[in-house]
């Protein structure tokens, strides 16, 4: 693309990037800012179990997770900008309604309600740098905009702690307001549309369907997006028991944002090494050496827990989340990118479906174990094991069987090619 033609001309490189990392970060702030105050919720709001305060992250993370279906087929129809500005609207009103909820169950719908907003800056930030580069310019607008916003999965915890020594749960409330308030003026005065007129598409329930109908009539790319929901699972269940785990079972109070964080850190420096190594390894070679080794990481971790009574010594039960997250690194992006190989004639659409059916998923799975808790890591490390145990068995299913084979051209005798949704869903 010309410069003449550029979308976004006028706006400097650095502060596009910038700019759509914020976009980015306001998902994961809206998660992780709150996971100092779960227990101050259940205490205010005066829950019968605490656990279910947990339900404050799975909530956002359920209308974060359903909301991706629609959004990528609002934003191919009626642009970047208006869409992405609605979903910013939603976030920061639902955030300051929530301010004031009256019970539990108000401040779960909101919550869900401000997932819903906060979806729009998952698929339409990844949409604008597709718009705008190609190629491995792509890939390295993507790159820098993950390294900042992987920071904030180490920052918000500590921010929340921060807010927390000043107020309660209603304060944080208010700085996401704010933030998403921030990003949402940035984003009025400086983005500008980059889908071009010609490139809008029809708005069609048949688009939908018809990715929906692909994704589930291929092996590969199912079966890869239910093992990449399993693991999501696993992801969700820790942070949802976090708070319990370091402030209840390892009693380290308010310092325990910053084992948290140091575990984001950790699966940060994975996912860059992962980047680094994948071409040379291939994805497949790569994710599944990381799977099975995160398998049998969390048995062990496991083992050590049930001979330990439940709750290990904190250095090795500290170690063996430090593996489980690195790992991780390895594997959510190369299964998100094996899900996609074979749907690349419907990249857009399909993206969403599968965010939908990852988060979701991953969602509801966290949010199931994650109210198991006990008092010990027993029905935190059992659910570990489960879903790794699933998701090697999606593996299997995707490859046929046959694990760490190398990378190789889109296998073309897989229904989804032949389906006639295809047309439908384009």
């Amino acid at each position: 693309m010309s410069d003449a033609s550029h979308p976004t001309r006028g706006i400097p490189y650095w502060e596009l990037v910038t700019l759509i990392a914020c976009i980015m970060a306001l998902n994961a702030a809206a998660i992780d800012i709150f996971i100092p105050a779960l227990t101050g919720i259940a205490t205010s709001l005066q829950l019968a179990n605490p656990n279910q305060a947990q339900f404050v992250i799975s909530s956002y993370v359920m209308g974060f997770g359903i909301a991706q279906i629609a959004y990528g087929t609002l934003s191919d129809r009626f642009g970047r900008r208006l869409v992405l500005l609605a979903g910013l609207a939603v976030y920061v009103v639902a955030s300051v309604a929530a301010i004031f909820s009256p019970t539990f169950g108000v401040l779960l719908a909101l919550r869900a309600l401000q997932g819903v907003g906060a979806a729009a800056t998952r698929v339409i930030a990844v949409s604008v740098v597709r718009d705008c580069f190609g190629g491995a310019r792509m890939a390295s607008v993507m790159s820098l905009v993950m390294m900042i916003f992987m920071a904030i999965p180490v920052i918000a915890p500590n921010i929340g702690q921060l807010v927390l020594l000043f107020g309660d749960w209603h304060e944080i409330f208010i700085a996401i307001a704010v933030f998403g308030t921030f990003v949402g003026v940035w984003t009025y005065v400086r983005l500008p549309e980059t889908l071009h007129p010609e490139d809008r598409l029809p708005l069609t329930v048949s688009r939908v369907v018809g990715a929906f109908r692909l994704v589930l009539t291929n092996r590969r790319a199912f079966a890869y997006t239910l093992s990449t929901a399993l693991i999501f699972g696993v992801l969700f269940a820790f942070i949802n028991q976090a708070e319990q785990i370091y402030g209840t079972i390892y009693a380290l109070g308010p310092a325990f944002t910053l084992y948290f964080s140091a575990g984001a850190v950790f699966m940060a420096v994975a996912s860059f090494t992962n980047s680094r190594l994948v071409e040379r390894f291939g994805m497949r070679r790569l994710s599944h050496g990381a799977l099975c080794l995160f398998l049998a990481f969390n048995i062990l971790h496991l083992s050590v827990a049930l001979l330990s009574g439940g709750v290990p010594p904190f250095p090795v039960f500290f170690v063996g989340i430090i593996a489980t997250l690195c790992l991780f690194g390895f594997i959510g992006t190369n299964f998100n990118a094996l899900a996609m190989e074979p749907l690349g004639h419907v990249a857009g659409t399909a993206s969403s479906v599968l965010g939908f059916m990852q988060t979701f998923g991953g969602g509801v799975l966290g949010a199931a174990i994650g109210y198991l808790y006990n008092g010990t890591l027993i029905p935190l490390l059992s659910g570990f094991v489960v879903l790794s145990i699933g998701a090697v068995v999606c593996a299997l299913v995707a490859e046929n069987g046959q694990l760490f084979r190398p990378d190789r051209t889109v296998d073309y005798e897989d229904p989804i090619v032949t389906h006639p949704a295809a047309a439908a869903a384009e």
